[in-house]
């Protein structure tokens, strides 16, 4: 299935200015996960809120100056099984998109959601009994597949929004809020009043909470991105170059939610947007400059990835996440200045990779912090946080006591780590590409080595003897030292980030050596072309999969490089 523009607006006639789609951006994913949750929407000075809302199945309208949104719990005639079979849990969108594909190739209909953290369900649709989805469990767990699960819970009561207006309480679970101007303000649990465009509806999610969605021009979205990704000191290409970016990964990404009936999120996961109250003049001229322009790669947008820091080379996108290779997101030395070679000296090689950490000068990002660093786990520490990761996924070595040791066994060409033994008291696993970020506190990103981090043991017992000088024949205890005891590891690394496509730090260096955004685009995009939005443009193709009759589990149909797996 192609996704394009036609999909979001009416067609326009062609050559007229570039177009400005209206996407739905989950502004409160979870609203009502706690109980004390509150949000008071107000408008402008002169203008009124409009809710729009159903009673009795009949359409009613009222306007107000003030709206207050609330949740409370409402007590179930019965109890309710919630439950779900979750197929796997990833660290990113990107790697449980391609996880879903594998499970759809071997016949299992897939859909992807975000509780917390990405999980891969069984299309809950077609496992819609308690008994369906355990007989899938069961034949998941006789192919192998032992760490899917069923996530299950019993509900004695559900949360039910309401609106208060006018003095009036509402109970609802959809109701859509606009105003004349576009321009609403929100304060969430007692915070201060943010400022955001659009249009507003409250709804029910997957979960069984709700979420607040904005309904925002893609250029006002930017507003609202752009100075939050890139910083406001950045150099004005730079920021012009990061507003294609922004552009282009929204409208590429409006799959993301599906499940929930929006199109993207308004943090990290996908991109920082925080309205119009964090807007900045700088960025506002960027958005203006580059107006309607996407990235492309033959017609399709691109994949518009880009990272804080990547540490001197950026990565390809299979280094970091399971599928395919972009043929615009190859590595590129991140430096005007030097020069390194790749196929005669991967990265891969760990001598290799510890020789390019060692460069700390003439790099397009050599002036931030984030560019190399140290830093230090015990083993307590790092045991506390694979348990937690391994925990959330209901892995059955989550009761493991403690992580005795780790192992970087195998690198990408550009120096990421691919594969990560971990040895426990209970059992030795793997953890693959940007699982290893993940499941392990200290490194900032997968282009890191390991060192031992020692501590000295100081010996209580005097079993040593020293001759004594007043007697020589007589002797008196003295203190050997033990040889130091592994306590953790150090963490030897550079970046911040996933590393793929353009490097926001290196960014900055391009800028201010008067690089133009179109240049600075190619830099890190190769042989991309700059278009305006318009409908000729595919925004994304789904990946044309052949399931298979039954749960095969041969090598070629497993679903490739699991997050988690025993080595």
């Amino acid at each position: 299935m192609a996704v394009g523009l036609l999909a979001i607006l009416p067609s326009k006639a062609m050559g007229q200015a570039p177009l400005n789609p209206e996407i739905q951006i989950g502004l409160i994913q979870r609203f009502g996960e706690e109980a004390k949750d509150k949000l008071v929407l107000t408008p402008l000075a002169g203008d009124t809120l409009t809710v729009q809302f159903e009673t009795g199945g009949q359409p009613q309208t009222l306007t107000t100056n003030q709206l207050v949104l609330e949740v409370g719990a409402e007590s179930l005639a019965q109890p309710v099984l919630q439950e779900w079979v979750v197929l796997s849990s990833h660290r990113s969108f990107e790697s449980a998109e391609e996880s879903a594909n594998q499970w759809r190739q071997q016949g299992i209909e897939a859909e992807l959601a975000q509780p917390n953290t990405w999980q891969v369900w069984a299309k809950r649709e077609n496992y819609n009994t308690p008994m369906l989805r355990r007989l899938l469990l069961e034949s998941l767990h006789k192919a192998g597949h032992t760490n899917t699960f069923i996530d299950s819970r019993v509900l004695t009561e559900s949360p039910k929004a309401a609106f208060i207006a006018n003095g009036y309480r509402y109970n609802r679970d959809v109701f859509r809020i606009t105003s004349a101007n576009r321009r609403v303000q929100i304060a969430e649990n007692g915070g201060s009043k943010k400022l955001f465009g659009g249009d507003f509806k409250l709804q029910p999610n997957a979960y069984g909470t709700y979420t607040l969605v904005n309904q925002v021009p893609i250029e006002l979205y930017l507003r609202g991105v752009v100075p939050h990704e890139i910083g406001p000191s950045a150099p004005q290409t730079a920021v012009e170059a990061q507003a294609v970016l922004a552009r282009t990964y929204a409208l590429r990404n409006l799959r993301r939610f599906a499940i929930d009936n929006y199109e993207l999120c308004a943090d990290t996961q996908c991109q920082v947007y925080r309205g119009l109250s964090g807007a900045v003049a700088r960025a506002d001229r960027a958005i203006a400059v580059t107006n309607g322009q996407v990235l492309t790669y033959n017609g399709e947008l691109i994949d518009a990835l880009y990272s804080s820091t990547t540490g001197g080379v950026t990565a390809r996108f299979s280094d970091v996440w399971n599928g395919f290779d972009r043929p615009y997101l190859q590595p590129v030395i991140d430096s005007l200045a030097i020069s390194w070679d790749l196929a005669a000296r991967p990265l891969s090689e760990e001598n290799n990779f510890r020789a390019f950490i060692n460069l700390k000068n003439r790099f397009n990002e050599d002036d931030w912090p984030t560019f190399r660093w140290k830093r230090s786990g015990t083993f307590k520490e790092i045991t506390a946080g694979v348990k937690e990761y391994l925990t959330n996924r209901k892995n059955p070595l989550a009761n493991l006591k403690a992580v005795t040791g780790l192992t970087v066994t195998e690198r990408s060409q550009t120096g990421r780590v691919q594969t990560l033994l971990v040895n426990t008291d209970v059992g030795d696993f793997e953890l693959h590409k940007n699982e290893v970020v993940s499941a392990l506190i200290p490194p900032r990103s997968q282009f890191f080595y390991l060192e031992p981090w020692y501590e000295e043991v100081k010996n209580d017992k005097k079993d040593a003897k020293q001759t004594n000088k007043n007697n020589p024949t007589a002797s008196t205890p003295t203190q050997q030292p033990s040889p130091p005891v592994v306590k953790g590891y150090t963490f030897v690394g550079g970046g911040f980030g996933h590393g793929v496509g353009m490097s926001q730090t290196g960014s900055y260096r391009l800028g201010e050596n008067g690089w133009p955004y179109q240049r600075i685009l190619q830099f890190y995009y190769p042989n991309t072309q700059l278009l305006p939005i318009s409908n000729d443009i595919v925004f994304w193709q789904e990946p044309e999969t052949t399931a298979t009759t039954d749960l095969d589990t041969t090598e070629s149909n497993k679903t490739q490089e699991p997050a988690f797996s025993l080595p």
